[in-house]
């Protein structure tokens, strides 16, 4: 169950996350990955083999991301305190989106579940996933 205000706890572990972030490997790794955007599913697919240059920056932000969300999926921190500022995360999201069903289907069924939580069930998590789709041309699956 979600918090219904959020406290200082809330706001430590924000700065926290933060400061993971700063870190020097996953600092080259979020760079990679802003920069990465499949324009197929086999550009994904390959990026997800061990022996591809971006595999462990895929790994490393990917899983990232996931731990983070599901902070916020599980009512650990407050929802849509949490989302005004750990949004960065959907970018990656939203670059896999397209490819998300089959990914799941050949891949990982749990890929991005608690990305995908976030950015359908949290209002600020909708509204950041259309301005990504937006900013990086992609538009949104068909239903």
């Amino acid at each position: 169950m979600s918090k219904e205000r959020p406290d200082h706890h809330d706001a430590q572990l924000a700065f926290q996350l933060y400061d993971f972030r700063r870190e020097a490997a996953m600092r080259k790794a979020r760079e990679l990955m802003l920069a990465f955007q499949p324009k197929s599913w086999e550009e994904l697919f390959a990026v997800t083999k061990f022996d591809h240059a971006l595999n462990q920056a895929w790994r490393q932000v990917g899983s990232y991301w996931e731990m983070v969300y599901a902070t916020v999926k599980h009512g650990i921190v407050h929802p849509e305190y949490f989302m005004e500022t750990v949004g960065e995360g959907l970018i990656l999201y939203v670059k896999v989106e397209p490819y998300l069903a089959r990914y799941r289907q050949e891949i990982s069924q749990l890929a991005f579940v608690n990305a995908e939580w976030v950015a359908t069930n949290t209002d600020r998590g909708r509204k950041v996933v259309e301005l990504f789709r937006k900013r990086f041309g992609i538009a949104p699956p068909a239903k």
